[in-house]
Order: C-alpha cells, then structure tokens, then sequence
C-alpha cells in the first residue's frame, strides 16, 4: 500500500453565501470520516484535513490516504461442535447454511473452520476497498450530509437525465498524489481540470498536476484563494489597511465578514464615500442599510460615530479601480436616500398617535393584539415599578411600556425590523420625552442575545421584566412551552433575560409574588389555562443550567435552587456561602446528617412541626442537641437576616458534634408516642436551621 496525499473539489455555480463556510466543513469533515471507515487512511502517520471553500468550488486535501484499504481480520462465532459436525466430522446443514448467510462457500470454508472448546469459529478476511471504491462512497457520503435548505434540479448535458443539488455542478477533480481517481457523481466524471476566476483567470481550464499544488496553481493560474480561512484573514487584512488610509475603523461584523468571504474568490478592498448630509440620519439606519443591502464595511472615526465613508470588498482588482468604487457610490446612495426619507416621515407623527394603530395589529391569535398585549405589559410594569419604590418610576415606566412597540408601525422598523426599539428611542427623543423613557423603549428588548447589555436604567429594567413576563406567561397559559430544541418564541432567552435582571440588578423582587402579578392580568382570555408553578419551574430551571455554565458545581447549584430562593440577587452570595461551607471539616458529616433528618421526616405521619417540650427530654444526647439549637440557630438566622450567609453557615458548624451523639444514643421512633413526637419536633428544628441558606443534604455524596 501506498499514501499519497488526496485532494477532492466539486466544481459548482456560486453556492448560498450565509452557507459557505458550513458547507465546506462539512464536504470535508465527511470524506475524512468516510475513508476512515473504508481503512483507507495512513495508520503509522498523522492525517492532516484542509478544507477549502470558495464561492464556486467545495474542496478537500487530506494526507496520507492508501491506495488499498487495509486488510481485516474477522473471527466469526458459530455454534457448538456438536451442532454443526455430524459425528463422521462432516459439516452439517445448519453449519452449511450458517456459512452461505456470510457469503463463504462451505467447500471451500471447512479448512477456515476452528474447534475451540467445544464451539466452531470461521476465521476469514474482508479484503480492503480500493480508493476508487472508498473515494466514491465518500463522496456519494458527503453530498448527501451537505447541510442544504433546499436543492434544485437541473437537467444534464445528455438532455435527458436530471440530478437534484444545491447548484449545478459542472466539475470534479479527484487526484491521489499526481494519479487522478476515478469518481462519477451528479453525471460528472472526476479528471485533473477546474475552473479560475470568472474574469481574472490567467488560463481557462485550470490545470492540477497533484493534489499537493492545489491551492498555489488555484491562486497562481485562477486568481483564487481557495481556502475559506485564508481569504477571510486577506480580507480583515485588507480591511484594517484601507480604513487607516481612510483615517478610519471598520465596523467589527463576524457574519459580515463570513458572508463577504463567501461572496468573492479574490479580494480587492476599496474605499468608498457618500454624501455628508444623510449623517443626520441614525447611524443605526445607514450602517444596517450598508451592511444588509449592499455588504459594506461603514467606517467609524475614533469614537465609534459613523463617517461618511465605507468600504467595498470587490471581487475584481483593475487597473483602475475609479468606475467599480463610482459605481458601488451610486448604487448605495438611494438606499441612504430611502433611510432619510423613512426617518423624515416617520417623524411627522408622534410616538403616542401610533399606539392606536396597535389594535390592528394581531400579536397571537389566542392572546390578542399588540394592542391589548400593551396594555397588560403596561399592568405589569406599573405593578413592578410600584414594588421597587413608586414615585416617578411608576409614570416612567408605565409611559414607556405603552410606547415600546408604537415603533413597530414605522416606515423604517417596516423596513428595517432589526431597528425596532432603536428607532423609537429616537423618535421618543424626537418628541421630547424623558430621557429614561426613551432609553427604555429602546432598552426594553434586552439582553436581546447571551451575554447582551442590560437594560441601561430602572425604567428600561422595568419594562423589559413586563414585556419578557408577559411573554412567557402568555405562551405557558396557552400551552406554547418549550419542548426539546423546539422554542419557537425563544421563551429560554427570555427567561434567563429575566433571570440576568433580577440577579444583576439585586432586584428586591420575589419570583413567585412577581408572577402571581403577571398571570393577574390574563383574566377573562379564553383558553388561557394559569400555570405559575410550570413557568416558576421553567425559570429555575434556567437559572440551575445558567449557574452550572459559570462554573458553579452541580451540588452546589442544586441545594441553593432547590429552596427556591426568591431573591435572585442572593444566589450568588448563597453560592459561595455553600462553597465556604463545604471546605469546613465538619461539612460532610452535617450533610450526611441533614440527608438522613430529610429521610426521617418524610417517613413521619402528617406534617412535623418544629416544636419541643423541653419537659420530654429524657437523654442527655437530645437535651444536649437542644441546647446547642437554642443557642447556635438565633446566631445562624441572625446572620441570615443581614445576608451574611456564610457566617450563618459557618454558625451551623458547632452542631456536628451534638448531632453525630444524637443519632448514636437517641431513638427517635420511641415506643412512648410523646417522646416520638417530641424527638420529630427536634430533627425538624435541625432541618429547619441547617436548609435556610441551602439544602444541605444535596452536598452529601
């Protein structure tokens, strides 16, 4: 066997942009898996994948590939001796008929028979696949796994015969070392020859003399950077060149960059500049409309306010670049005109004229209006402002909430839906609101994404906790809630938005008070089924799986969630006093104690009060637990009180000792039903105590 290097390319017609650079990991990733299922790939050297990705070409250089798979030894187990030798040695039919079922001939597979112990064993050998073999399952393998929306279908130069795939194809290069490979798929036959840049190409058909050349001849012959990565790092390069030229920054924009890197083969970045005077209209427009419209980069001065200038990632490089930037300069400036005029007409009207127009607008079919979704987020934001404090809070906020979607009826959020709460910041500024209630219009809709700012003031806190509410109240009433990886109304995102909230702004709100609230204003909504518990469990929920994602341990996080605190600013505070608590020597063992108090308590009849007659303590191990209660759990819940956590759970430290005597010399379940209750009584102060700031029984092994 041999091993040379592969390279495989599917030569096509320009494939979706925001698809790429999937595709082309993927097309790479599969013929990698699938030679490796065929044992064609080098075992004794390091195989090394290279996935390339242009807008016409999906490629793939791989290391070290045999030219013959390696041979497999297969040991079969059949059946006793007994059963499958007559007792003149010969093979009997249900032997016979075993062998045919693997495809082995009987006459000729007696001598692969063997007798271990009693049980017949037929040792064979699958002979490797070639590489034309294993090549065209791979291939075959990756079109199929390609992570395609849609296919189409196109007829074949035979006129008669059509395939179905993404784009038509109209190439195949499959070379091992400098030897080609024979592949045939979507009706082409793989050969050495592809194809340059459309317009730049020094010579038509591009010619690979062997795999390891594939990119320098691309680049040399074709004008092509073939590897994905490389292009997109020559563009950022570019980039950051011409805006210092420019005195400039471009916007920093991942997707952007991967959907430009996909739509040219070589990139020629050039400098572009519209008008002054459209930089009255928001930023937000103009830099939205030149990205999504046109993919160009908006330069930035120094404090990140937009210039009029941008940039253009041309797919040509000619001499004279003028009439390709003069061209890009007029084709962009009606859509900056667009902008203007959306913005100059939209503030013709007033924010507070367009809540009306709400009322037609239907949000849910089993929930309403905009409209009337307004006015319970309203409800909502009032109540919550009135519980932080009152004052103008309330006014604000309740303005704001009434206002926060008035922008949905726009031209420019017409156009532009990304800009929603953008836009009515602005036009609340426009109308001369207060300050705080045009932010929170704005503000309102985040976090909008993880790891997205907060709201930036109370109000905006206000009215996004109403509207995040709102929404997964709504959703739960209607039976909408999220199962496995379906969460069509992104009810996760905004439960741990509420979640960032609450925490992060040490909000003095109670979970289970701030959604009783809520689902007060759903009544008399046909088929709204009220659920608070559900959505309560959803919420904690999140919050366990959030906890867990910044590196709190899964005991750690389950005893302070399952209490359910109500205040989430605490968890945090309650998460390091359990962290503190669990290095203490005695932790272990109060762990294990409280686990087996739990136990002991679910077991009892009817609810157990923590309540003990000091006149039934009859052994000194419980009068001894008693007074150790009586005196450390006034210290403990003192320091629960002022939110010192840690120090009311280091105070519970000193009951090990009076508990691990307790449970040596006192039964609990005495004959004397008196005494049994009393001792009950006793363990459910201890529980009581020991599960205030976390359930303790959750860190016992």
């Amino acid at each position: 066997m041999t091993a040379k290097n592969l390279l495989v390319e599917l030569f096509v017609e320009e494939l979706p942009p925001k698809a790429l650079k999937k595709l082309g990991e993927v097309f790479a990733k599969s013929i990698h898996n699938s030679l490796g299922l065929s044992r064609l790939l080098s075992l004794k050297d390091q195989v090394e994948v290279t996935p390339f990705a242009s807008p016409r070409r999906l490629a793939v250089h791989i290391t070290n590939v045999e030219s013959t798979g390696a041979n497999v030894f297969l040991p079969r187990k059949l059946m006793p001796t007994s059963v499958g030798k007559d007792a003149d040695g010969k093979l009997t039919q249900a032997l016979v008929k075993k062998l045919i079922s693997f495809g082995a001939d009987p006459s000729v597979a007696e001598k692969d028979l063997r007798d271990e112990n009693g049980m017949l064993y037929y040792d064979s050998v699958a002979t490797g696949a070639t590489l034309a073999e294993g090549l065209q399952k791979a291939v075959e393998a990756a079109l199929a796994a390609l992570p395609i929306p849609k296919v189409m279908t196109y007829q074949l130069q035979d006129g008669w015969s059509s395939v179905n795939f993404v784009r038509p194809a109209h190439g195949l290069v499959a070379l091992h070392g400098s030897d080609a490979v024979p592949v045939s798929v979507l009706g082409l036959n793989s050969g050495r020859n592809t194809k340059g840049h459309r317009f730049e190409a020094a010579v038509d058909p591009v010619v690979i003399a062997d795999a390891d050349s594939y990119a320098a001849t691309l680049l040399k012959d074709g004008a092509v950077i073939a590897s994905f990565a490389e292009r997109r790092a020559e563009i950022a390069r570019q980039l950051a060149a011409a805006a210092a030229k420019a005195g400039g920054k471009p916007i920093d924009d991942d997707a952007l960059l991967d959907e430009v890197t996909a739509l040219v083969e070589r990139p020629n970045v050039l400098i572009g500049q519209f008008e002054a005077e459209f930089l009255a209209v928001p930023q937000e427009c103009l830099i939205l409309t030149m990205k999504a419209n046109q993919k160009y980069f908006p330069l930035l001065d120094n404090s990140g306010k937009l210039t009029n200038k941008f940039l253009v990632v041309s797919n040509i490089s000619p001499e004279d670049a003028s009439a390709v930037i003069g061209g890009n300069e007029r084709v962009v400036r009606p859509r900056l005109a667009d902008a203007k005029f959306f913005f100059d007409q939209d503030r013709k009207k007033s924010l507070e004229s367009r809540v009306i127009g709400l009322s037609k607008v239907v949000y849910h079919n089993k929930l309403g209006t905009q409209g009337e979704r307004v006015q319970r987020v309203a409800a909502i934001a009032r109540a919550i402002a009135e519980a932080l404090g009152g004052g103008d809070l309330v006014h604000h906020a309740e303005q704001a909430a009434v206002l926060a979607k008035a922008d949905l009826l726009t031209d420019m959020v017409g156009e532009f839906p990304e800009l929603q709460g953008i836009m009515g910041r602005y036009y609340a500024q426009h109308d001369g609101l207060n300050g705080d209630v045009a932010d929170a219009i704005e503000d309102h809709y985040k976090p909008r994404f993880a790891g997205d700012s907060l709201p930036r003031g109370r109000v905006g806190t206000v009215v996004a906790l109403a509207d995040k509410l709102e929404t997964l109240t709504g959703m739960f009433g209607i039976g909408q809630i999220p199962t496995g990886d379906r969460d069509p109304f992104a009810l996760r995102r905004h439960a741990l938005g509420v979640i960032r909230m609450l925490a992060e702004g040490d909000l003095n709100l109670a979970v289970d008070g701030l959604l009783t609230a809520v689902f007060a204003q759903f009544t008399g909504i046909e088929g709204f089924t009220p659920n608070p518990q559900a959505l309560a469990d959803f919420i904690y929920e999140r919050l366990a799986g959030s906890l867990r994602e910044q590196g709190y341990t899964a005991q750690e996080v389950d005893a302070v969630v399952s209490q359910r605190p109500q205040r989430l600013g605490d968890i945090v505070k309650r998460l390091a006093a359990v962290r503190a608590f669990s290095a203490l020597p005695e932790a272990a063992a109060l762990a294990a104690a409280n686990k087996r108090v739990g136990n002991i308590l679910k077991k009892a009849d009817g609810v157990v009060e923590a309540r003990v007659d000091a006149a039934l303590l009859r052994e000194a191990a419980e009068s001894a637990l008693h007074a150790a209660l009586v005196e450390v759990v006034p210290q403990a819940d003192a320091a629960f009180l002022t939110g010192d956590y840690s120090e009311s759970l280091q105070a519970l430290a000193r009951l090990r000792a009076p508990v691990d005597a307790f449970f040596d010399g006192v039964m609990v379940n005495a004959d004397d039903p008196a005494l049994k209750a009393n001792r009950l009584g006793l363990l459910a102060m201890l529980h009581a105590a020991m599960n205030r700031v976390a359930d303790l029984s959750k860190l016992s092994a």
